[in-house]
């Protein structure tokens, strides 16, 4: 994507971006009236979403229902985006989970639902969008986690899926930069969201919130193409 201040009519596929932080930077995209398609696994949820984010100026939005883990209908959600507008400029892979206990106490189907979903789901994403990113020379942007770079007690899986994502990402950028993609990760601390069933609240207004990660993701669509933040760390100005 040649980057520039004005991204009207951009194109954006945002996986897992019907609530939350995908629904943050949809949002934000929306109010620079680009096009948006954003998958779920609900597609009820997706829907609504998408009619929220013309409420909010996008020139169009598209809901598709999608698992991330299912490369098929990754690859559908592409050709979705690209029969209805013909390119496709930013993905941001986004969708992921967390299951947090002792390594001991952990079960199986945890293990393989965050690994998954959070790694797996985005190299899927990658894979079935590589091409248009080729063709827009356009920008992917994965949400990783402090936890990718900090390990903690009853996280063995998460920060496995994080560390791996961030390894990912990085060496995606280096085998990708050549084709005039870009890449960056974006790693968030504490924001609040509804992951892992938590329900935002007053208590939340110290965190991070979804939409200053949409600003941060508007700020790179926007920045002098000769420069490239490929890891950004984001954290609480204050801990809670």
């Amino acid at each position: 994507m040649s980057t520039s201040t004005n991204l009207q009519s951009k194109t954006a596929l945002i996986t897992g971006g019907s609530k939350g932080i995908g629904l943050g930077i949809a949002e934000a995209m929306a109010r620079q009236h680009m096009k948006v398609a954003i998958t779920s696994r609900h597609f009820d949820e997706a829907q609504a979403a998408a009619k929220h984010l013309i409420s909010l100026g996008a020139e169009s939005a598209l809901a598709i229902e999608c698992d991330v883990r299912d490369f098929d209908a990754q690859q559908n959600a592409v050709r979705e985006v690209l029969a209805d507008w013909g390119q496709l400029d930013v993905v941001i892979a986004n969708a992921g989970v967390g299951y947090f206990a002792p390594i001991d106490k952990m079960s199986q189907e945890q293990w393989h639902e965050i690994i998954d979903i959070n790694l797996t789901g985005a190299f899927y994403t990658l894979q079935a969008s590589v091409d248009a990113l080729k063709a827009s020379k356009g920008y992917l942007i994965t949400l990783a986690s402090l936890a990718g770079t900090n390990f903690f007690a009853n996280g063995a899986a998460y920060n496995a899926s994080k560390f791996g994502l961030v390894g990912f990402s990085q060496a995606a950028m280096l085998d990708l930069r050549p084709y005039g993609i870009k890449v960056s990760t974006i790693m968030p601390g504490s924001v609040a969201t509804h992951f892992n069933g938590h329900v935002p609240d007053d208590k939340d207004g110290w965190k991070i919130q979804p939409e200053d990660i949409g600003q941060i993701v508007i700020d790179l669509l926007k920045m002098n193409p000769r420069t490239l933040p490929s890891k950004i760390e984001v954290r609480p100005s204050m801990p809670g």
